[in-house]
């Protein structure tokens, strides 16, 4: 008995070539509409992303200001209130020693800077800090000549130049956040505030 042949069914090679061309320009197609969005994009999601980091930084900054307290010495906690800096003792890493804290826009930068108390009885070099984050490169206050921090009394009214920091029982926190200033979609605001919860 003779066994049939059963044609064997596949692609052939022009078929291949096709196929591949296709496949390829498809994909070739989805790679650059994926591109020229991000490419478009760019400004938006660097500008959110910033913002983002941003409000990292003034929600630390609000934590620390509500557990300002009298530092290890003595010292009324807030000790440095400026326009665009901020000086006081606070436990920002809940250890038994109190750190003084200072925040400062210079130029377009948000900066951290934390300092220990040393020796018995405690002592606070501010001559170099212990530890320093950048908290912002991208603050436009100084270009937009807003303040960054606003300091009010108990009665809710805001410090005048006459007013000391023993006055202070509330502060507001303002950033105005922009990569690239003269693109849209423009600056982004942060705002926050607290109270001295430890200020007799």
């Amino acid at each position: 008995m003779q066994k049939k042949c059963i044609p064997q069914k596949g692609m052939t090679l022009v078929e291949v070539i096709i196929v591949s061309t296709l496949f390829s320009l498809i994909m070739f197609a989805v790679g650059e509409s994926i591109a020229t969005m991000y490419r478009s994009n760019a400004y938006t999601i660097a500008q959110s992303f910033q913002v983002q980091h941003a409000r990292k930084g003034v929600q630390a900054l609000v934590r620390d200001i509500r557990e300002m307290t009298y530092a290890d010495d003595g010292t009324f906690p807030l000790a440095d209130m400026q326009e665009h800096r901020i000086g006081f003792y606070s436990d920002i890493d809940r250890d038994s020693s109190v750190e003084y804290v200072e925040y400062e826009l210079a130029t377009n930068t948000l900066s951290k800077r934390v300092y220990n108390a040393t020796g018995s009885p405690a002592t606070y070099d501010t001559s170099a800090s212990d530890e320093t984050y950048i908290l912002s490169e991208y603050v436009q206050n100084q270009d937009y000549g807003t303040s960054t921090f606003y300091y009010f009394d108990e009665n809710g009214n805001e410090a005048t130049a006459t007013s000391t920091v023993t006055d202070i029982r509330f502060i507001r926190v303002q950033s105005i956040i922009n990569i690239d200033p003269i693109r849209d979609p423009g600056q982004f605001m942060l705002r926050s505030s607290a109270s001295l919860r430890n200020v007799n």
